[in-house]
């Protein structure tokens, strides 16, 4: 008797639950505005962009030319024009000190033929030759500081009058041992009017704070803001857990008051860099990096045309990364390569600066968008007072929208959902709020377009049963409440995952791809099993019907393209998918039309298909619901775009609201086609005897 009660009470709280549920949801969302309007803030307290050029890049190239040191101030003269304001400089090596033509070297051989004496055949040093006056003592200074520090031994050397220095160090290992940037450089681009970016890498070891602090207080009169990290760890770390490089070294970049930019797209982060950008406290900025193999792309053996093409095609690249990607500086990179045509060594400066100051290019188009050209910096945090509150508040409401898409399948389930989504909350949280935050996110960007799609299917069949005559705008207004009902999904991720560190990409949304393919499985599920108000026998019947239906080849064949179909979508699903030439160009020309390009798969496939099905649907076809469902790949796709959280979000909005306005209109055409084929059909078919 006590337990009949008390599931009679269970079922009267949990069908008035759902209203509750969808308050909280409500509640949620205004809660998220506040913190989106922050992030906004956030996005647009930076507008300054910055072009570097790598400067070892540019010595390498005059390597290859007759008179290198003209060469280089030729090109840095053309550079300025062009709208490159900054030049990046690695730590000195002996190999770029002898690129910028200050130092010979020499082998223990080759210094023995030079002086022709012999040498021990025990000997394998390094021989080293002072070229230019006026910088040897600061040359000789550096070096001698930087090897005594690794204990390696010199001696002077002289030779037909030019003083040099003997190093005890294999010439293979010596040329590489990395020092103190070249103060002669950096003194020639600071009187050229560049901004100075230095690259640092973690291969002075032992680390020494004393040393790097001693160089950055070096830095101090060449203005120098920001940092790009070399290598594969950031200057500081160790595999012992003990130590407290990168402490001291974010201490020391404070002080100087230098920040780091980091580099997207990378295959793996620099060990150190989620450590060092924290102590920070995020003093970093993206960058995007044009490699040496994008810059070999313009000196190939290729026609005038496809030229221009590739130069318009990374002009683009440029735009899209400092527009779309929030990224704040550009990092050039270029190398001098044999031509296959003339045999000859050429490089790609001067299509860099048709890609920056040509015809449609990316310094005037992004300075269009409203950037200027300037020292990159930082993003100003801009956070509310009430912010816990409003988290806590969206945290509830990601719980709720949850419970409620499974309530579509098991409707019994929404309070014990909901309570069980509560106290695992408490749990996950208690361990780690980033992970709890994550998974919630992930929760609501995968039930949000799957609750809009089974309420957009419910109305649907509500409509066919009663028989009800609908409007002829009917589907697209229901394109359009659908959407607003999957934008529940990206409203939350934006709220849940407001941390900057997701905005930089040093962490990021995860389960893009259940994001892809689980509102597809459970928008189907629920269409063939529960939107027809079945009792649990007639699903199992159903179910059962479905397992022995005889299967033709026909029906493998299908199966087969569909199969083939959804691992393409699930391929081309995130930032990895390569992308053919046709629609590179397609997407060019949407961006260069209209400024902000819609998803392909929205407007041209997904949103469509979800208006043909429900226009077909409405006219009493209830098979059509299957052509509607494909459109959950559309909704799925507009959350998607808001886990992009290192996206301008304003630029995710109207991508998406762009989307289904193009959608809309290319529904037009689906729809007119769909009826010409009927009418064809009508006309040229027989209709079966009665």
């Amino acid at each position: 008797m006590e337990l009949s009660v008390v599931l009679n009470w269970y079922r009267r709280v949990n069908c008035l639950t759902l209203r509750w549920l969808w308050c909280l949801v409500i509640l949620g969302i205004v809660s998220s505005i506040p913190i989106a309007y922050q992030r906004v803030i956030t996005e647009s307290s930076s507008k300054q962009v910055e072009f570097v050029f790598n400067f070892s890049n540019l010595l390498a190239i005059s390597d290859y030319k007759a008179n290198p040191r003209q060469f280089v101030a030729d090109q840095l003269a053309l550079m300025k024009q062009a709208g490159i304001q900054s030049m990046a400089v690695n730590e000195s090596t002996l190999d770029l000190l002898k690129l910028s033509r200050r130092i010979d070297l020499f082998s223990s051989h080759e210094a023995a033929a030079l002086t022709q004496t012999s040498i021990s055949p025990h000997e394998n040093f390094t021989y080293l030759l002072f070229s230019e006056r006026e910088s040897e003592d600061e040359m000789k200074t550096m070096i001698e500081t930087s090897f005594q520090r690794m204990n390696v031994k010199l001696k002077p050397w002289t030779f037909k009058n030019q003083n040099g220095l003997i190093i005890e160090m294999p010439i293979a290992d010596a040329a590489h041992l990395p020092m103190d940037p070249d103060p002669v450089t950096l003194e020639l681009l600071k009187d050229r009017g560049f901004h100075i970016i230095i690259s640092l890498s973690n291969r002075r070891q032992p680390f020494s704070p004393r040393d790097m602090n001693d160089m950055l207080n070096r830095l101090v009169p060449f203005n120098v803001t920001s940092v790009i990290i070399d290598g594969d760890a950031v200057p500081g770390y160790t595999n012992d857990e003990k130590t407290d490089g990168m402490s001291l070294m974010a201490n020391l970049l404070k002080k100087h008051r230098v920040g780091l930019a980091y580099t997207e797209m990378q295959k793996a982060d620099p060990l150190g860099f989620d450590i060092l950008a924290k102590d920070l406290n995020y003093d970093v900025f993206r960058l995007h990096q044009f490699s040496e193999a994008d810059a070999n792309k313009l000196v190939q053996n290729i026609s005038l045309q496809e030229l221009e093409d590739r130069v318009q095609r990374f002009a683009d690249r440029f735009v899209l990364a400092v527009k779309d990607r929030n990224i704040r500086m550009i990092l050039l990179n270029a190398g001098a390569s044999q031509s296959t045509g003339t045999g000859l060594y050429a490089d790609p400066l001067a299509s860099i600066y048709s890609i920056l100051n040509g015809k449609d290019g990316a310094v005037q188009r992004i300075q269009e968008q409203g950037y200027v050209l300037g020292p990159a910096h930082s993003f100003t945090l801009s956070n509310t007072n009430l912010h816990e509150i409003l988290k806590l508040l969206a945290v509830l409401g990601s719980i709720s929208i949850i419970a409620i898409a499974m309530s579509y399948l098991v409707p019994s389930s929404l309070l014990f959902i909901f309570v069980i989504g509560l106290f695992g909350a408490c749990g996950i949280g208690m361990l780690s709020t980033s992970l709890l935050y994550k998974m919630l996110a992930l929760g609501a960007a995968i039930c949000a377009p799957s609750v809009a799609m089974m309420m957009a299917i419910k109305w649907i069949r509500r409509k066919q049963h009663k028989k009800e005559a609908t409007r002829l705008w009917s589907p697209f207004l229901l394109l359009l409440c659908t959407s607003l009902l999957s934008l529940i999904g990206g409203i939350y991720i934006v709220a849940l995952l407001d941390h900057i560190v997701y905005f930089l990409k040093i962490d990021q949304f995860i389960g893009v791809s259940a994001v892809s393919s689980v509102p597809i499985a459970l928008v189907l599920l629920y269409l063939v099993f529960f939107s027809e108000d079945l009792t649990t026998e007639e699903k199992m019947l159903k179910a059962k019907r479905i397992l022995i239906t005889p299967i033709s080849v026909l029906w493998i064949l299908c199966a087969g393209f569909a199969l083939v179909v959804m691992l393409y979508y699930l391929s081309r699903t995130g930032n990895s998918g390569n992308v053919s030439a046709i629609e590179s160009l397609f997407r060019s020309l949407l961006e260069n039309t209209i400024g902000i390009r819609p998803r392909n798969k929205e407007f041209l496939f997904a949103h469509p298909l979800f208006i043909l099905g429900a226009y077909l649907a409405l006219k009493n076809r209830p098979s059509a619901l299957y052509i509607m469902a494909v459109g959950v790949i559309g909704q799925a796709s507009l959350v998607d775009t808001f886990a992009h959280l290192h996206t301008s979000l304003p630029i995710s909005i109207i991508r998406g609201f762009y989307g289904v306005v193009f959608g809309s209109l290319v529904s037009l055409l689906y729809i007119g086609a769909w009826n010409l084929l009927e009418y064809i059909w009508r006309k040229w078919v027989p209709a079966p005897s009665p």
